[in-house]
C-alpha cells in the first residue's frame, strides 16, 4: 500500500499546526493582557540600544522609569558601541540616586547589566554577507534572552568590561518580562528571537517576553524599515508612534511625544 497519502496528510497537519501556532504567538493576531504582577516581585526589563540618536531617544523615553518596579534592567548594545554602554552606566547612576525605599516598594535590590552582541550588519557591509552576520546576532540574542545577561563575559580589553555588575545567584533573572526598543535593526532580531522562544513554549516563558516598539521621533510621515517589518508581521504587543499623522494612517498608537 502506498505511503504517499499518509505522508501528504502528515505534511498538511504539520504545516497547519505550525501556522496556527504562529498565529497564536504573534501579538497582532492574539492580543493578551500582561499577567498580574505581585508587589515586590522581581521584574526584568530588557532595553535594546541603537547608537547615537537612537540611544539618546531611548534614555529620554526612560526618564521616568521607576527602579522599584523594574528591579533589573538588561541593556543590549552592539559591538563597538562604547557610547551606548557609557550612557547606560550614566543612566543607572542617576537611577540609584533617585531610588526611594518606601513602604510597599520592592525589597528586591535594583540591579542592571550590559551585554554586547555582534552587529546584524556593519556600515558598508556587502549584502551578500549580511545573512551570516545577522545569524550570529540572532544566536547571541537567544543567549541573552534565555539566561541572565550578567553571565555574559566581555573581552578583557573591552572598554565595556567595566559595565559588568555582578548579581548574587539567588537574584538572577530568567526571561525578560518586557522588551523595549526604538529603532535599530538589532531590535528586529531580538524580537524575532523572543517570538521563537514563545513559539516553542519553553518553561518559564509564560507571560513574559512582551514587547514595546517606539518609533523614532524623526519618523513623521512613514515608519522606519524596522518599524515596517514589525508592524507588517504583527510581531510586537504595542507599537508606539510619536506623530499623530502616523497614528491616523493606522501605523501605531499615538499618546503624544514621548521624547523630551
Amino acid at each position: 500500500m502506498s505511503t504517499l497519502p499518509y505522508m501528504l496528510a502528515a505534511t498538511v497537519v504539520i504545516v497547519a499546526s505550525t501556522f496556527l501556532r504562529l498565529l497564536y504567538v504573534l501579538p497582532a493576531f492574539n492580543p493578551t493582557k500582561s499577567p498580574p504582577r505581585l508587589r515586590g516581585q522581581p521584574t526584568r526589563l530588557l532595553i535594546v540600544l541603537g547608537s547615537g540618536g537612537h540611544t539618546s531617544e531611548m534614555f529620554s523615553l526612560l526618564h521616568a522609569l521607576d527602579p522599584n518596579l523594574y528591579t533589573h534592567r538588561s541593556y543590549i548594545v552592539s559591538s563597538g558601541d562604547d557610547f551606548s554602554a557609557s550612557k547606560a552606566m550614566e543612566f543607572e547612576k542617576a537611577l540609584e540616586t533617585k531610588r526611594v525605599y518606601k513602604r510597599g516598594a520592592s525589597l528586591v535590590p535594583s540591579t542592571y547589566d550590559i551585554s554586547v552582541i555582534p552587529r546584524a550588519r556593519n556600515v558598508h557591509q556587502p549584502l551578500l554577507t549580511t545573512p551570516i552576520s545577522s545569524l550570529r546576532c540572532l544566536v547571541a540574542c537567544f543567549t541573552i534572552l534565555r539566561a541572565p545577561s550578567i553571565q555574559q563575559r566581555l573581552p578583557a580589553d573591552s572598554k565595556q568590561n567595566q559595565t559588568r555588575k555582578v548579581v548574587p545567584d539567588a537574584l538572577r533573572y530568567t526571561y525578560p518580562d518586557l522588551i523595549i526598543a526604538n529603532g535599530p535593526a538589532t531590535a528586529v532580531l531580538v524580537i524575532v528571537a523572543s517570538l521563537m522562544l514563545r513559539f516553542f513554549h519553553l518553561r518559564g516563558s509564560e507571560g513574559k517576553l512582551r514587547t514595546i516598539y517606539v518609533e523614532s521621533w524623526a519618523r513623521v510621515n512613514s515608519l522606519s524599515l524596522s518599524g515596517k517589518i514589525l508592524v507588517g508581521c504583527g510581531m510586537v504587543n504595542r507599537m508606539m508612534v510619536q506623530w499623530d499623522n502616523l497614528s491616523r494612517k493606522g501605523r501605531g498608537e499615538f499618546i503624544g511625544a514621548l521624547v523630551q
